[in-house]
């Protein structure tokens, strides 16, 4: 009887002066700024390996995360540090040791609003997509007037969809900045359908721009394209606004549509009707 051993995955040898391995020995540094936190994503960043090599190695999950902050910051270590270490400081104060949000916000308020889902994308892969349905809230000024509510709501929502990437059992290396597609991203949909942005309450510019800002600067390298739908022109302020505090490069992964069926033409027929596709409703 034979039996079979699970065998961790590892990233590639990385030489001394090869930018992850950089950031990796400013990892103390980070961990003592976060108080010793260190969860991200489902991953637990470690300070060292039991790997023998002449240069001292990451675990495959801490290299992945730093390479996400890295390939975010265009290669820039003193960029790189200074946001994965700002990440873990905030994730310590919103989260708990395990990486678990209190809940904080009313489910009536926001039911209906929000989905994750797994899709078959039109080019075969696998795909995690998460849903906002802004025009189902029942009281628009209510969903997004309690700042803090909405953000914690919204801030489970992104994790929830992280969760489904499951960064903590990845085996494939992310490529270097400018090298290749990073695989461990989700995709976003913003629907508009039947909310009134002539009657626009001011409480969701503001819950708006705090949910751009800190998704800009807490969870880098997450989101592979973010979709737009069945939105008037009259919504331009929102491009506008994200112009302001997100980079270049994020910008290039918007999408504004202004009707819902043209999503098909994007992701395939793996999704909703009314979005083009030929799967269930949300």
């Amino acid at each position: 009887m034979s039996s079979t051993t699970t065998v961790a995955p590892s990233w590639p040898e990385l030489k001394a002066d090869h930018s992850i391995i950089a950031l990796f020995q400013k990892l103390p540094e980070i961990l003592t700024a976060s108080e010793g936190y260190n969860e991200i994503w489902g991953i637990n960043l470690a300070e060292s390996t039991e790997k023998s090599t002449p240069v001292e190695q990451p675990s495959f999950s801490t290299a992945l995360i730093l390479q996400k902050f890295l390939r975010a910051n265009s290669n820039d270590l003193s960029k790189a540090f200074s946001q994965l270490k700002d990440t873990l400081i905030w994730r310590k104060e919103f989260f708990s040791p395990g990486g678990e949000s209190s809940k904080g916000w009313s489910d009536s308020k926001f039911e209906g609003i929000g989905y994750t889902t797994v899709i078959t994308h039109k080019n075969g892969d696998r795909k995690v997509v998460s849903w906002n349905i802004y025009g189902a809230a029942k009281d628009i000024k209510a969903t997004f007037g309690n700042l803090d509510e909405f953000i914690r709501w919204r801030v489970n929502l992104m994790e929830s969809s992280l969760k489904l990437l499951h960064l903590e059992s990845a085996t494939k290396p992310i490529p270097d900045y400018g090298t290749g597609v990073d695989p461990y991203q989700s995709l976003q949909v913003h629907d508009y359908m039947n909310v009134s942005f002539l009657r626009l309450p001011s409480e969701v510019k503001t819950a708006s721009k705090k949910t751009i800002q800190m998704f800009a600067r807490y969870y880098p390298e997450t989101l592979e394209r973010k979709f737009f739908v069945n939105v008037p022109m009259i919504m331009s302020w929102v491009y506008l606004l994200m112009k302001k505090v997100v980079a270049s490069e994020t910008m290039k992964k918007l999408e504004m549509l202004g009707a819902g069926k043209e999503l098909a033409s994007w992701l395939g027929e793996d999704i909703p009707e009314m979005y083009g596709g030929k799967a269930q409703p949300l």
